[in-house]
């Protein structure tokens, strides 16, 4: 997120400011497309800016393991085993990095908060679309912080 930040701050943002005034150096603005859709471009970024800017002062980075592994907490990757004999493993995170395609699983979703505070071996029951949903945990692992996250 502070990497987007920058880039929107830093690079993108004066890159589109330097278009619109090279549009609106041409005349008529009422009629300009160049100057129109820069204009809309610098309003999406500002506000892309300012919510990155809210968010990064909300977020809390959490940089340490739990004491106790042996329960499900923020940061750890789960395996859950549904009733047919499929396995998933998901990875709890933040609400501003879930990503299924890689596993990662926001701490926000019903599944997660299920999950929260339960043991190898311990049955969940998630309310879903389709219905309640019965998985076993068959496995909880915990990895160091990477140094730039």
């Amino acid at each position: 997120m502070r990497e987007e930040l920058r880039y929107l701050w830093k690079e993108k943002r004066p890159e589109v400011t330097q278009a619109v005034r090279e549009a609106a150096a041409l005349g008529d603005r009422s009629e300009n497309a160049e100057y129109i859709y820069g204009k809309k471009q610098l309003r999406e970024i500002d506000r892309r800016v300012r919510f990155l800017t809210k968010r990064l002062d909300e977020l809390t980075v959490v940089d340490r393991l739990p004491d106790d592994r042996g329960k499900v907490f923020f940061g750890a990757w789960v395996t859950i085993e549904h009733e047919d004999g499929s396995e998933q493993r998901y990875r709890l995170v933040g609400p501003d990095e879930f990503d299924l395609s890689r596993g990662y699983l926001s701490i926000d979703s019903p599944m997660a908060r299920a999950l929260v505070g339960k043991r190898l071996d311990d049955e969940v029951s998630v309310r879903t679309p389709e219905g309640w949903q019965a998985v076993v945990i068959t496995d909880i692992r915990y990895e160091e912080a990477e140094a730039n996250q």
